[in-house]
């Protein structure tokens, strides 16, 4: 127990630039109570007091802000920087000298009681807020950006970044094996001097692209005429032949109100002439 807690500080001082002593990791860093109060109630999971182990862990939650349950398997030297708000689930198994930063969610996409949970590799780094979700594996030297989205496999020595998480092949590509030096890159980002990522060939950009709208206009419908389909150049016909005689009646309404107002015209000269007439002979 005192040679992992060894490790585990070891672990932060090495990792960690703001470390300055054991005293303050061994009293301060969240990360490392987190894995003492795992180890505790592990134990009390595999020698089935189940309901020990989870209270055991749900006070290191409080205490924390770290959440692993109990059955959950934790290597050696495992780094959990800040911690708020991490969460691993029953069936998660994290390999040796991982890192794990705050927000991550190591979680399960099904509801039955088998592995339902991911498995990491050795070395493997996980950034801030990524969600590693399903029963896959995430390979030994692989590096988990911050706030990505990972639902299958990840190969050995690969970067994945994104929502959903796409593989971002390193230069060497190479898996790390145990007792490897690894040079530390915080939040599995690489510097872009040392990164040339080479993306798949069917590699489409995650980018939103607004539609063109096609409007189609709606065809004229024609009645049927004994079951036959609708015709669309006999109803142009149709309305050719009507405004045809609208435009014929419009024609002759117009001659008759001419012809109307020119009758009414000389009726009234007759009845002014007659009027006329009448007061003459008087």
């Amino acid at each position: 127990m005192f040679r992992r807690l060894r490790e585990d500080i070891a672990m932060v001082l090495e990792r960690d630039p703001a470390a300055r002593s054991t005293f303050e990791v061994l009293t301060l860093y969240p990360g490392v109570h987190a894995l003492v109060w795992h180890r505790l109630a592990h134990r009390l999971w595999l020698a089935n007091f189940k309901w020990t182990g989870r209270w055991v862990s749900q006070l290191a939650r409080f205490l924390t802000g770290i959440e692993i349950h109990p059955g959950a398997i934790m290597g050696r030297r495992v780094f959990i920087d800040h911690g708020m708000g991490v969460v691993i689930g029953e069936t998660a198994d994290v390999g040796d000298d991982c890192t794990i930063y705050q927000g991550v969610t190591l979680g399960g996409t099904t509801l039955h009681k088998g592995k339902r949970h991911p498995t990491l590799g050795r070395n493997v780094t996980v950034g801030a807020g990524a969600k590693i979700l399903g029963p896959f594996t995430v390979g030994d030297g692989a590096a988990i950006g911050s706030n990505a989205v990972v639902v299958k496999e990840v190969p050995a020595g690969a970067t994945v970044v994104g929502i959903p998480g796409r593989v971002i092949t390193r230069a060497d590509d190479a898996a790390l094996h145990f007792g490897e030096k690894r040079e530390f890159v915080p939040y599995g980002v690489y510097d872009e001097e040392r990164v040339e990522p080479s993306l798949p060939a069917d590699y489409t950009p995650p980018l939103y692209i607004e539609p063109e709208l096609e409007v189609a206009l709606p065809k004229p419908i024609v009645p049927q005429r004994d079951n036959e389909p609708p015709v669309v150049g006999e109803r142009d016909a149709d309305i050719d032949s009507l405004l045809s005689q609208i435009n014929e009646l419009e024609e002759k309404l117009g001659e008759q109100q001419a012809a109307n107002e020119k009758k009414n015209k000389a009726a009234a000269v007759a009845d002014e002439t007659a009027a006329k007439l009448s007061s003459l002979k008087r």
